[in-house]
């Protein structure tokens, strides 16, 4: 059960953020450097940018580590999930890889 709900958090976690990329991106003529622009148009939005760099870093260094010991190369995914989607897909994504059952 608790697998079901690390997938279902992994699609939401991918799906809400990107709707308001793609909202973002669309009212300013996909100019992704305007996107990054705005990630430090005031502290409030510089500390939370930096406050989910660090955890994207943190969870790839905890994917990798864990993938080292357990030979689960497909968690792997979790890391480009991580980094072109948010931490909000990569961490679900992970533990709903790391839940599988082991055979």
């Amino acid at each position: 059960m608790l697998r079901h709900l690390w997938l279902a958090l992994a699609v939401w976690g991918a799906v809400h953020p990107m709707y308001w990329f793609v909202t973002y991106l669309s009212e300013n003529a996909w100019d992704f450097g305007a996107l990054v622009d705005a990630w430090y148009v005031n502290a409030s939005t510089t500390g939370l940018t930096w406050d989910l760099t660090i955890s994207a870093v943190t969870l790839t260094v905890w994917v990798l580590a864990e993938v080292a010991v357990r030979r689960n190369w497909l968690a792997l995914l979790a890391i480009p999930a991580t980094f072109c989607i948010g931490v909000s897909c990569g961490l679900p994504l992970y533990l709903w890889f790391r839940s599988r059952p082991v055979v």
